[in-house]
């Protein structure tokens, strides 16, 4: 197990993190990252829709319903995008 699934754990609800975060968080780069959220084959366990862009968007969802079951996920917890962007208010650093 990656430790960045790992870390998707302990990212409270109504937050959300970076590729670049978690790269940092385990001296990876935020590409390689991405590869293991888009491998992440438990989803529910390791909630991987709350990685986001550094610039705020969405990005992508290798779950199912792709995009838009990521935005509905987010919003359901309570995170508020706006023009396809989340506030940099919801970002989660980990040194909370």
């Amino acid at each position: 197990m990656h430790e960045s699934l790992l870390l998707l754990k302990k990212i409270p609800r109504g937050k959300v993190t970076t590729y670049g975060i978690l790269a940092g968080m385990t001296n990876s780069s935020p590409r390689a990252v991405g590869r293991i959220m888009a491998c992440n084959k438990e989803p529910e366990k390791y909630p991987c829709y709350k990685v986001v862009l550094s610039s705020g968007e969405v990005g992508n969802y290798s779950g199912k319903g792709g995009r838009r079951s990521k935005i509905k996920l987010l919003e359901k917890d309570g995170v508020i995008i706006k023009n396809g962007k989340i506030n940099r208010g919801y970002f989660w650093f980990f040194n909370q």
